[in-house]
């Protein structure tokens, strides 16, 4: 083996790395790296730190990838992906992440990194145990799966509402609108073609589908629930990503009919199952059931 080590650099590699996760992508998520919506996803959002991109680390063999350290919004944070047969890769890359990935603490100004370690990853979790990293269990990341029936229940809604996709109304202010509410910001939303822009970029990703973001439109025409959902083809699965109600219209049935359209959608172009990133009730209700828990073990640095 010849493995070498370099630094991302973006946009160029945004490519070779969504390659990488569906190449070695295996069924259930068991591999445990990022499903490749979820780095499709990072690169749309708004809270992204783009200017940190080239600190993600690239191991590879023959100039194939064999790894990947990266962070998801800040720096701080750190994720791992690895090629099956490189995961003796894992100390190096937690050293790595350690010097390069770090963040500075908003409390104290200490050095520190949270390292993200599958719960089901003995090897790893006895890695990161050994050089002093604490579990932060609340900022554990749940995931779970949906398995898509067949035939697909029926979706109802409350008179006087209806389904849409963005392909059948794009109206970014209004998406932004129910975003900004869905996530309990008070009052209206900050306006402006640049906002809008932030909004169309989060969901006009690479292999984004404006027929697979599902919104709610109230009788007034507001959109009132929104669901993102992803469609990954080669391996027929769907992603949830992200999930927001008014809260003028909650505890009226429209989340669930905006997960549920979208992942019926899924359902229609072959997927057979569906990830979300979240153990709230409301998927559990819906049928989701866990895969695994993501732990956050933390570590600070010296200076």
């Amino acid at each position: 083996m010849s493995i070498q080590f370099r630094h991302y650099q973006s946009p160029a590699d945004y490519q070779l790395v969504d390659d990488f996760l569906i190449e070695h992508y295996q069924e259930n998520n068991s591999d445990g790296n990022w499903i490749e919506p979820v780095w499709e996803y990072m690169h749309g959002h708004p809270f992204l730190d783009s200017p940190a991109l080239g600190k993600i680390g690239l191991w590879e063999d023959r100039e194939e990838v064999t790894a990947i350290v990266n962070y998801e919004s800040i720096l701080g944070e750190a994720f791992f992906q690895f090629h099956p047969t490189y995961r003796h890769l894992a100390p190096e890359m937690l050293a790595y992440a350690e010097e390069n990935l770090s963040g500075i603490s908003k409390k104290d100004d200490r050095r520190f990194l949270q390292a993200f370690v599958n719960d089901d990853d003995e090897a790893f979790l006895a890695l990161v145990r050994e050089r002093g990293y604490a579990l932060d269990d609340q900022r554990t990341r749940p995931f779970y799966r949906f398995d898509i029936p067949d035939p697909f229940p029926s979706i109802t809604l409350p008179p006087g509402f209806c389904l849409k996709s963005l392909v059948d109304e794009c109206d970014w202010r209004k998406v932004n609108r129910v975003l900004w509410r869905g996530f309990n910001h008070a009052g209206e939303p900050p306006t402006g073609d640049g906002v809008e822009e932030e909004r169309r970029k989060m969901f006009d990703t690479p292999r984004g589908r404006r027929d697979l973001k599902i919104v709610v439109a109230a009788p007034n025409g507001d959109f009132v629930a929104f669901c993102g959902m992803f469609y990954e083809e080669n391996h027929h699965y769907a992603y949830v990503e992200p999930v927001a109600t008014d809260p003028d219209y909650r505890c009226m049935g429209l989340g669930k009919a905006v997960v549920l359209e979208g992942i019926r959608r899924c359902g229609l172009l072959g997927a057979n199952l569906a990830y979300v990133g979240s153990d709230q009730d409301f998927y559990k209700a819906l049928g989701f059931k866990k895969v695994f828990d993501s732990q956050c073990w933390v570590k600070y640095l010296e200076a």
